[in-house]
């Protein structure tokens, strides 16, 4: 059982670390939200029917509108908006941003009806953190040689923003029994969404898929099979196999993996300004989360 938890957990890790290049890939010769859209139906469907061939109970109309609300915060709003942000931001950039889910899943509970207040150590962990993003993003880093794109980098906070929303809905809302059930619900309703917004934002008359690349393919099809399916299915096995603890540390390692696969692999920079700020929003997530006694802030949602 050891073996098969951290087997899980590297599955987890190096998988979901690696999205974040593959996404780059994707974007370099197909559209968005397009391919975005076309990755979540694919899978979509494919969980469905393997849960529903496993006997797991179809969801009820009132599942189906938790699940769209769920799919379109988490795809449309957080995964949608990264792969439009990677058009011109690093990869291990975009990463680093979206590893501050954590932080806004604690301000999006402490805005809710009832929600959690954060304690001082959490609120310390915060201002460390936003101060992390702005050693990463602000004007020094710009006037310093490292320009990024504004909109993009905005687009990708909003995207944290839209995630730890979902995510905290998610929390009491009305959704199937099994988590891969829901997660396949979630990826379907999130995927039709994807796919609305790129028929109105007319995508589908800017490309042809005749100049879509191999590479980009490739990378749409590791996505749907490694991104969506092994590592979704090796991270619900994980929460009922392994800790919490244990789980949430894919929130600090994804980041470093995404960094460092896209210095190799695409050539993106890796400064020591990128490390610092790695190193400060990984660590402001961990002071927080070792706050939470019972499950870690970056557990709190639907994964990635």
């Amino acid at each position: 059982m050891r073996a098969k938890v951290w087997a899980a957990l590297l599955a987890v890790y190096v998988v979901w670390g690696s999205t974040y290049l593959m996404i780059r890939f994707v974007v370099e010769t197909l559209p968005p939200f397009l391919s975005a859209g076309l990755r979540f139906l694919v899978s979509g469907v494919i969980l469905l029917g393997w849960r529903c061939l496993a006997g797991d109970a179809v969801p009820t109309l009132r599942q189906w509108r938790s699940a769209a609300i769920v799919g379109t915060l988490l795809l449309l709003g957080g995964n949608g908006l990264v792969c439009w942000a990677e058009q011109t931001v690093p990869s291990g950039v975009a990463a680093l941003i979206i590893g501050t889910v954590p932080m806004f899943l604690v301000i999006a509970d402490a805005l809710r009806p009832n929600g959690t207040r954060p304690s001082l150590r959490v609120l310390a962990g915060l201002v460390i953190g936003f101060l992390g993003i702005y050693l990463l993003v602000g004007p020094s880093a710009i006037s310093n040689g490292m320009p990024l794109n504004g909109p993009g980098v905005a687009a990708l906070l909003l995207a944290s923003l839209l995630w730890a929303a979902g995510s905290i809905y998610s929390k009491n809302a009305d959704l199937p029994e099994t988590a891969l059930m829901t997660t396949g619900a979630e990826m379907l309703c999130g995927g039709f969404a994807l796919m609305t917004v790129s028929a109105l934002s007319e995508e589908w008359g800017v490309f042809s898929f005749a100049q879509v690349s191999a590479s980009s393919w490739l990378a749409l099809a590791y996505l749907i099979l490694f991104g969506s399916m092994i590592g979704f299915a090796s991270y619900a096995w994980l929460l009922q196999n392994a800790s919490i603890p244990l789980v949430a540390t894919y929130a600090y390692v994804n980041p470093l993996v995404a960094v460092f696969l896209g210095n190799w692999f695409a050539q993106e920079p890796l400064t020591p300004r990128i490390l610092s700020a790695s190193a400060i929003i990984i660590g402001s997530v961990i002071f927080m989360n070792s706050s939470y006694r019972g499950k870690p802030a970056a557990t709190q949602g639907a994964g990635k």
